[in-house]
């Protein structure tokens, strides 16, 4: 496998939270408009405070000066980094494509800063991501677990029918609001498709949750499987989710490449407790296939009995 001359450019950071109160109930998410308000620009609006960094930018909660609506505004620092610039401008581009889905995060329009920073204004999630929610309060259980499944479900399949991968499905990259609803956010490194299969020419994304053939493209003929690729994250963010802690490694165990990549590529199936019901393992196995073909696709997961219960009653 042609690992090491590759690793340096891979995230390894993983979240390992402490567990607190129980969550309430996520409700079904509720439909949502395309934005038609004006174009907003850099003097609209007033920064608060800094909601979190990744993939070359600082995302910030701003305030419109005018109307008081709140804000995240995503900066990517591109200065004289061309490639940058153009990841920004990608990611925006991949968010006009999936306007209108109700669990992809809106985006409310994009500008360049007066010192040439790419900037990109989008909607406001109080609750933050999953992994903190995951921090403050806990490991989940089924039935909210179950919702978010269809969640993600529903935005990767508005995403995949457009040809749009997202390639770092994983909770921070999963937005909530009070409201209960998830939105697949941060598509710094997503990719639209030409085709099904493309050859596997980089390792954007976060390392602990590539699946299989993003570490060894040549087992699967030289290219991976984009759309599967991102039913893994799913299974791994949702194993996340219920267990507390990074599946592939002990709680408190530090990630490092090595046992990440045997892990990832050799090792079994992360185990699951004896209480966990045979539609939640089920539902996980076929997400985390070791063989990219024999994962489930979104349609498929659609289907199955894990995410089609009542979200109320649970029946």
């Amino acid at each position: 496998m042609g690992l090491v001359r590759h690793r340096r450019q891979l995230n390894l950071r993983l979240p390992l939270p402490e567990p607190s109160n129980l969550l309430p109930p996520f409700p079904d998410p509720s439909a949502s408009s395309v934005d038609t308000s004006p174009a907003i620009s850099a003097s609209d609006l007033e920064s608060l405070h800094v909601l979190g960094h990744g993939n070359g930018g600082t995302v910030y909660k701003v305030r419109h000066r005018r109307t008081s609506a709140v804000y995240a505004l995503k900066v990517v620092r591109s200065g004289s980094d061309a490639s940058l610039r153009r990841g920004a401008r990608r990611e925006v581009e991949v968010l006009r494509r999936a306007a209108g889905s109700p669990n992809v995060i809106r985006c409310h329009g994009s500008f360049e800063e007066p010192c040439g920073d790419e900037a990109i204004l989008l909607e406001y999630m109080d609750l933050g991501t999953l992994e903190s929610v995951l921090r403050n309060y806990g490991p989940f259980g089924e039935s909210n677990l179950a919702n978010v499944a269809r969640q993600v479900l529903n935005g990767l399949d508005q995403l995949h029918s457009r040809k749009i991968i997202h390639r770092d499905i994983k909770p921070s990259n999963l937005l909530v609001n009070s409201k209960m609803e998830i939105k697949i956010a941060d598509f710094g490194v997503s990719k639209i498709m030409c085709r099904m299969l493309e050859a596997c020419d980089s390792y954007v994304g976060t390392c602990a949750y590539m699946s299989p053939e993003r570490f060894d493209p040549d087992s699967n003929g030289g290219s991976y499987n984009g759309y599967a690729g991102d039913v893994w994250g799913l299974g791994l963010t949702l194993l996340e989710l219920y267990l507390g802690y990074f599946p592939f490694l002990d709680p408190g165990q530090r990630p490092d490449w090595a046992s990440l990549v045997c892990a990832i590529c050799f090792g079994e199936m992360p185990s699951l407790p004896e209480l966990a019901s045979g539609e939640f393992r089920s539902f996980v196995e076929c997400c985390l296939q070791k063989e990219s073909g024999k994962r489930w696709t979104v349609s498929q997961l659609l289907t199955h009995p894990f995410v089609c219960k009542d979200p109320v009653s649970g029946a």
